[in-house]
C-alpha cells in the first residue's frame, strides 16, 4: 500500500514551471538561453506599489488579517469591478487568496464530488485539468480549432454538457493562445450556458488589460446578467501589475460560494501575506498609467514576434488579440530530422530540441493542443529577435 495518495499520482507538476527552471539551470552552467517560457511580464512591479507595500510594513501592518482579505482590499475590488466592468458585488461575494490560481482551486474544492465534471477548453492553461483531478473531479476537454481561432463553437458546449457538468471555465484572453472572445460570441455561449441552470461559469480574467488592436473586454457577466448567480470571477494582480510574486488573486462570486470558500481557506493558508494586500489596494486604484503604457510595449512585441515568424514556411503563427503569448503550429516539422538522424516525433521533442540550441518554448502538449508550442513575449525585443532568428534557423536545419 502506498503511503502517497491516488489524487497525487494522477497529476504532473506544472509544465510551463518545469521548463522555465531548467532554462534558468543551463543559464547558470553558463550557456546562452533565450527564454521564451516565462509566463511573467518582465517589467518590474511599480514604484508607488512598492513604496505602498514598504508603508504596510512601517506602519505595522505586519498582523492577521481576515480570511477573505482586509476591508480596504475588499473595498478596492468592489470599485474595480464597478469601475471596469460595470459590475456590482457585496463586500461577502469577493475572496482574495495567494493567486488566482488558489482561488480557482479553492471554488473547485468547494464544488466538486467525486466525477463531477468541468468543461475545459483546449489549448487551455496546463493547470486547470490538474487541479480537476486533485479534487476528484474529471476534466472534460473541449477542443478549440486554430480554424475557429481557438475559441468554443456553441454547439461544441452544449454537445459537451451533462447532468454530470458542474463547471465551464472561460479564460479571456487566453493563455496560451491569446485568444479573445467578443461581445457576440459571449452572448452565444451565453445563451447554451442559460439552457443549463445546473451549470456554473468560471471566468479566468487575469489577462483582462492585456488587449490589442483597441478591443475593449467584456466577461460574460457584462453580456448576460441573468448568469450571475452561478458565475465566478476570477482575476488578480499578477500579469497585469507586475506582481506575480506578491501572490495576490481575488475572485467574486455568489455569497454562498464565498462562505464555502472562506471555510476551505481558513483550514488552509487562512490568508495571503498582509503587504502584499496592502500593495494591491494600490495597484487596483492607481496604476491605469502603468497598464496603458506596458499594454503598448506587449502589442509592439507582438507585432515584431509576428512579422519575425510569420514567413516561416514551416511554422503557422496565430495572432493573439491579447495575453503576452504567441501560439504556433509546427505541424509541417513532425517527422523531420536533426542532423544527427533523430526524428522529430512531437512538439516535446521539438521543443527539447530548442532548448539544446538555445531556446526556451513550452510544448502544446502541456496545453492539451500537440504540434504546436508557446512563446511568450514578456521579454525584450533584441531577445525576441535573436530568438526567433534561432527558431528559423532550426527549423531550416530540419530535414
Amino acid at each position: 500500500m502506498s503511503f502517497f495518495s491516488q489524487r497525487v499520482s494522477r497529476i504532473q507538476p506544472s509544465p510551463t514551471i518545469s521548463i522555465t527552471a531548467k532554462a534558468k539551470k543551463l543559464k547558470q552552467e553558463g550557456k546562452k538561453i533565450i527564454d521564451f517560457s516565462a509566463g511573467e511580464p518582465d517589467f518590474d512591479t511599480p514604484d508607488n506599489i512598492k513604496e505602498a507595500a514598504i508603508k504596510a510594513i512601517q506602519d505595522g501592518q505586519t498582523k492577521y488579517t481576515p480570511v477573505n482579505g482586509t476591508k480596504e482590499l475588499i473595498e478596492a475590488i468592489i470599485k474595480k469591478f464597478k469601475r471596469e466592468n460595470d459590475l456590482v458585488f457585496e463586500s461577502d461575494e469577493i475572496t482574495v487568496g495567494c493567486g488566482g490560481k488558489q482561488v480557482i482551486y479553492n471554488a473547485l474544492v468547494a464544488t466538486i464530488e467525486k466525477g463531477d465534471e468541468i468543461i475545459i477548453p483546449a489549448p487551455f492553461w496546463v493547470s486547470y485539468p490538474d487541479m480537476a483531478l486533485l479534487v476528484e473531479g474529471h476534466p472534460i476537454v473541449l477542443d478549440c480549432t486554430i480554424e475557429n481561432n481557438f475559441k468554443i463553437n456553441p454547439q461544441d458546449l452544449e454537445n459537451k454538457i451533462t447532468n454530470r457538468t458542474k463547471w465551464v471555465i472561460l479564460n479571456s484572453p487566453s493563455n496560451p493562445t491569446g485568444a479573445f472572445y467578443s461581445e457576440l460570441e459571449l452572448q452565444n455561449l451565453a445563451k447554451i450556458l442559460l439552457k443549463h441552470p445546473h451549470v456554473w461559469v468560471m471566468c479566468d480574467d487575469l489577462y483582462e488589460h492585456i488587449i490589442f488592436d483597441d478591443l475593449k473586454f467584456k466577461n460574460i457577466l457584462q453580456v448576460d446578467n441573468k448568469l450571475k448567480s452561478r458565475t465566478f470571477v476570477v482575476n488578480g494582480v499578477s500579469k497585469a501589475y507586475a506582481m506575480t510574486g506578491w501572490r495576490l488573486g481575488y475572485g467574486a462570486g455568489p455569497q454562498e460560494l464565498i462562505k464555502e470558500i472562506s471555510k476551505i481557506q481558513s483550514q488552509s493558508t487562512t490568508h495571503t501575506s498582509s503587504i502584499s494586500q496592502a500593495a494591491a489596494i494600490e495597484a487596483l486604484n492607481n496604476s491605469d498609467e502603468f497598464i496603458n503604457k506596458n499594454k503598448k510595449i506587449f502589442q509592439e512585441r507582438r507585432d515584431l514576434i509576428f512579422s519575425k515568424l510569420k514567413d516561416c514556411s514551416s511554422l503557422q503563427v496565430f495572432l493573439p488579440q491579447g495575453s503576452f503569448y504567441v501560439y504556433v503550429c509546427c505541424n509541417e516539422l513532425m517527422g523531420k530530422k536533426k542532423d544527427d538522424g533523430t526524428e522529430i516525433k512531437n512538439d516535446i521533442d521539438l521543443s527539447d530540441y530548442f532548448l539544446d540550441e538555445g531556446v526556451a518554448v513550452v510544448p502544446g502538449e502541456a496545453f492539451g493542443c500537440s504540434n504546436f508550442f508557446r512563446i511568450s513575449f514578456a521579454t525584450s525585443n533584441e531577445d525576441i529577435i535573436e530568438g526567433c532568428d534561432k527558431i528559423i534557423s532550426v527549423c531550416k536545419k530540419l530535414k
